[in-house]
Formats: structure tokens, C-alpha cells, sequence
């Protein structure tokens, strides 16, 4: 799978503005499907979001998607490389360490409400360095205002060290809806069964089949923001029924599929074009 992939270096205008005495800096970039923003870090925190299109977020510690109307929280310095599974239009925020601790320490997937993509949107067209008293000043307050009140949505996918357990994984992330037993999966790794079911929680901190729902949940919130019907949902990801899919939703999530599919077609038809 990565094999086929377009490896495209970080922007080197990004590392002009790390410095700069602004508390938030907006950056956009349109990049292809398959692009590779390869391995690298800020001095900033860094806010991953696109208005369009789907990105795969990886550390050493985990695996994030990031649709349209969610935000992955990048913690200053944490090495990561984003992988475009389509076009995406990024619009992304570089927060300054101070205003950035508010945020944590750790990788959070955030929900981006309509208020903070448009002030997103709007910082983008004032001038990176700005006083703080300026138009651009008072948005950037509003936007870590906003911050720091969107719900982190607890989906994640830690990343395994042992290269075994990473073959099983990658293959897993490449199919998510193969109906494979554990003895299968094992095998791709060239493990055996009870190897797996003792290195899953101590590499990843969940059980084999809890490391494979937040897979689950992380691709169904992605068919879910372009659309797809939940029946369509459940049957690409090996579940037997829609119901069966919707309890493992709920439970995670609190909320059932329909309503979430509810809530994206309501805040896409309030959306102005971008």
C-alpha cells in the first residue's frame, strides 16, 4: 500500500512563521490524493484540519483519521507524517507553546464546530504577523477559545513497536472489513496466537478485538462524514447486522450512527462553500 505512495516534503514556509510572537498562525495547502507529507516536528503545536478531503495522521504512538469536521491536535515536537486518502484542502493552525498547553500533551482527535471552522477561515486572510490587538488578534482569541471547549472524540489507534504486531496492523488499516480470525491475523505476522493476545496490551494498551474497533470506529466516522448510509457502513466493516454495528458505536461514542449521520448532513447543509 505505501509503496505506491507520492512522498512531498513539509512546506518549507511553515518554518518562517514557527517564531513569530503570533498566539495562532493559519496555513493552507492543497495536496493529491496519495501524497506523503513525510516524517517531521514544529516548535508549535499544530491544528490538522482540512475542509475537505480525508488525512491519516501517524506517530510513533498512534494512527489517526481525520475526516472533514474533525481536528487532530498535534502536541510541539511530536514527530508525525499525514497521508492524503484523497484531495485535501488543509487549513491548519500552528499555536504557539504557551496557548498550546491548554490543549495537552498527547494527540486529541477534535470536533471542529461550524463557529471554529470560519474563524479558521477568517484568520487565514489577515496577516501572519499580527499585534494582538488587531482584527487577526482578537480571532486568534476566539479560535483558542473554541478550542478549548470542542469535545475530543475518544477514538484512536495506537501503534504497536514490535514488527510483528505492525505487519498484522498495516494489514488490518488496508482492510479493515476482512473477516479474518485471530489465527489468520497472527499468521500474516508470523506470530503465533498467543503471542498476539499477550503483546496487544502491552504495545498498544487494548485487547487484539478493542485495537480492531477503534479501527472500526475511526473508518465508520469517516464513511459517516462523506455520507454512506449506516447499512453501508456496517456491511464494509464485517458486521452481520446494523444493529450489531450501531450498539459497538454507541457504546464507544455515546451517540448512535443515524444521529451522527444526522448531525453531518445538518451542519454540511449550513455550510457555505469554501
Amino acid at each position: 500500500m505505501r509503496a505506491h505512495l507520492t512522498a512531498v516534503c513539509p512546506s518549507a514556509e511553515v518554518d518562517t512563521f514557527q517564531h513569530l510572537p503570533s498566539s495562532v498562525v493559519a496555513f493552507a495547502r492543497e495536496l493529491s490524493a496519495r501524497d506523503l507529507l513525510t516524517a517531521h516536528s514544529h516548535r508549535r503545536g499544530q491544528l490538522l484540519y482540512a475542509v475537505e478531503g480525508v488525512m491519516q495522521v501517524r506517530t510513533p504512538q498512534g494512527v489517526w483519521l481525520v475526516p472533514p469536521h474533525r481536528a487532530l491536535w498535534v502536541p510541539p515536537q511530536v514527530e508525525h507524517e499525514i497521508l492524503m486518502l484523497s484531495k485535501v484542502s488543509m487549513r491548519t493552525l500552528y499555536i504557539n507553546q504557551a496557548q498550546g498547553r491548554e490543549l495537552g500533551e498527547q494527540c486529541r482527535l477534535l470536533e471542529v464546530s461550524v463557529l471554529l471552522r470560519e474563524l479558521i477561515l477568517a484568520l487565514l486572510a489577515e496577516p501572519r504577523d499580527y499585534a494582538p490587538q488587531s482584527r487577526a488578534g482578537h480571532v486568534a482569541e476566539l479560535i483558542l477559545s473554541e478550542l478549548a471547549r470542542a469535545p475530543a472524540i475518544p477514538v484512536a489507534i495506537p501503534w504497536p513497536g514490535d514488527r510483528r504486531l505492525q505487519a498484522i496492523c498495516e494489514a488490518i488499516l488496508a482492510d479493515p472489513g476482512r473477516q479474518f480470525s485471530l489465527a489468520d491475523w497472527a499468521g500474516m505476522g508470523g506470530a503465533s496466537v498467543r503471542t498476539v493476545i499477550r503483546l496487544f496490551p502491552k504495545e498498544t494498551g487494548l485487547q487484539f478485538r478493542h485495537w480492531v474497533q477503534q479501527v472500526h470506529l475511526s473508518e465508520a466516522l469517516v464513511r459517516l462524514s462523506r455520507g454512506d448510509p449506516v447499512g453501508v457502513v456496517a456491511q464494509a466493516l464485517g458486521y452481520r447486522s446494523q444493529s450489531a454495528f450501531s450498539n459497538m458505536f454507541r457504546k464507544a461514542l455515546r451517540t448512535t450512527p443515524n444521529h451522527y449521520l444526522q448531525r453531518q448532513e445538518r451542519r454540511r447543509l449550513s455550510l457555505p462553500a469554501s
